[in-house]
């Protein structure tokens, strides 16, 4: 997109001013471009109200002239489901984006050429929105169909479908991950980092910054495999290709570097090799903290969640009571976003607040560190209630927490309540995704018996 946001602006209120039908389709897809780079620039809730207006046109113009633009209505479709999903709004962005797949599904069964993409492109966005509600045998279907649509269309023309077939192999690798399938997301996340190789060697300006995305997504699998080496590898080159293309443009790809710094921590930690992690780590915040001064609403979530990985790093080298002030910061900062956006931020709250009782704990702070590890386990339950498969994973993981917290206060009778619950919970994920859980399910089981015993 070449226009500024000043020039998409006027076109908007040029076209309204008219008030000429004849261009009320210009003046929509003005919108859904106007709502792309209001998302760009973090502005996410006028973001919304401009793809909101798109679809509304939308549908009004394409109940009058269905063959002309219905494709339309299906992208603004497309666009408003991104929308509602950066602000938490994950139901409403499925039923959006269901719609639009269902549109697409029409058009292509009528005109395939012109219209098997853009299926395509709204199978991938599914699977994203099913993922994100954790209706993972959902979503592996939904990013399976896109996959397979984008190796026909890329056989076919491989410089217009390659980037696609990567981006869609990218997103399948995390389905695959999430249900546990770990051999399978391997493999899947390496074709996609070869497929980015290919294009980045052909056309380095459009591709080089995928390509560390995904050296990203293969560093994470190989951790999975205790493959750390490698993972080291693929990180710091990560981590040396973002930094090439944020010294040109430090505008558009400094958050890319300060995400692959925090990812580059996470591996150095995994290596034993902490004072580099913590450096890394710190780096990554120090980045956050001026790209969130400049632009708060786009940026001050991940600088949360670099202080929640600073904090990790702190204490591994035992250094506590710095852990737990990056710790407390970045339950502050979590506790203002989900007070303005809950949706989109209480599972973040959540994670910090369990990070922070177990700083607390460390400190011989028990009661305090009990009351943290209650409420993260009340988030969860709240997340749960409303999406089990997405949480009760985590609410398992918090309950363990709890119980360890009720133990350390001899609040005996508690804690086994608390671990039985994690127990239970565990043991049914277990079943259903033995490779995922198995781990968890063991240490939880582990907890529950010394509680027992001693």
């Amino acid at each position: 997109m070449t226009e500024t946001l000043e020039q998409l602006e006027r076109a908007v209120e040029l076209a309204r001013s008219r008030g000429d039908q004849a261009r009320m389709p210009d003046m929509a897809r003005s919108l859904t471009n106007l709502a792309v780079r209001l998302s760009e620039l973090g502005r996410r809730e006028e973001a919304l109200a401009a793809a909101e207006e798109a679809v509304s046109q939308f549908r009004r113009l394409a109940a009058q002239r269905p063959e002309a633009l219905l494709p339309d209505l299906a992208a603004s479709l497309n666009n408003l489901g991104n929308m509602l999903s950066s602000l938490g709004r994950r139901e409403e962005a499925l039923a959006t984006t269901q719609e639009a797949v269902a549109h697409y599904r029409r058009l292509a069964a009528q005109r395939p050429d012109a219209f098997l993409p853009d299926m395509a492109r709204s199978l991938a966005n599914l699977g994203v929105r099913l993922s994100e509600l954790g209706r993972r045998e959902e979503a592996l279907a939904a990013t399976e169909e896109a996959v397979g649509q984008y190796r026909r269309l890329a056989a076919q023309q491989p410089d217009a479908f390659l980037p696609d077939l990567a981006s869609t192999l990218s997103n399948l690798g995390a389905v695959l991950r999430d249900l546990g399938r770990f051999e399978e997301a391997l493999e899947t996340t390496e074709e996609a980092v070869a497929q980015y190789r290919r294009l980045a060697a052909q056309r380095p300006d459009g591709f080089v910054r995928d390509l560390a995305g995904s050296l990203n997504n293969l560093a994470n699998m190989l951790r999975i495999f205790g493959r750390h080496a490698e993972a080291l590898a693929m990180a710091e080159e990560a981590v040396s290709q973002y930094r090439r293309l944020a010294a040109d443009r430090p505008d558009a790809f400094l958050p890319d570097l300060a995400g692959s710094l925090n990812n580059l921590a996470n591996v150095l930690s995994a290596l034993g090799r902490r004072e580099e992690a913590l450096a890394t780590a710190e780096e990554a915040v120090a980045q956050y903290r001026r790209l969130a001064a400049q632009r708060p609403d786009a940026f001050l979530p991940d600088m949360a969640r670099s202080l929640t990985n600073l904090g990790v790093r702190l204490s591994e080298l035992g250094r506590r009571e710095e852990a737990l002030a990056a710790t407390e910061e970045a339950v502050t900062q979590y506790r203002g976003l989900t007070a303005q956006r809950p949706d989109a931020f209480l599972p973040d709250l959540a994670v910090s607040l369990r990070n922070l009782a177990a700083s607390l704990s460390d400190i011989g702070r028990r009661e305090e560190a009990l009351q943290s590890a209650s409420e993260a386990v009340a988030c969860y339950r709240a997340l749960a209630k409303s999406r089990p498969d997405a949480f009760e994973p985590y609410l398992a993981a918090a309950l363990n927490d709890l119980g360890v917290a009720l133990e350390s206060l001899g609040r005996h009778a508690e804690a086994v309540e608390s671990l039985r619950e994690a127990v239970l919970m565990l043991g049914r994920l277990e079943q259903t995704y033995p490779m995922a859980y198995r781990e968890y399910s063991e240490a939880a089981q582990r907890n529950l018996r010394a509680v027992e015993d001693g």
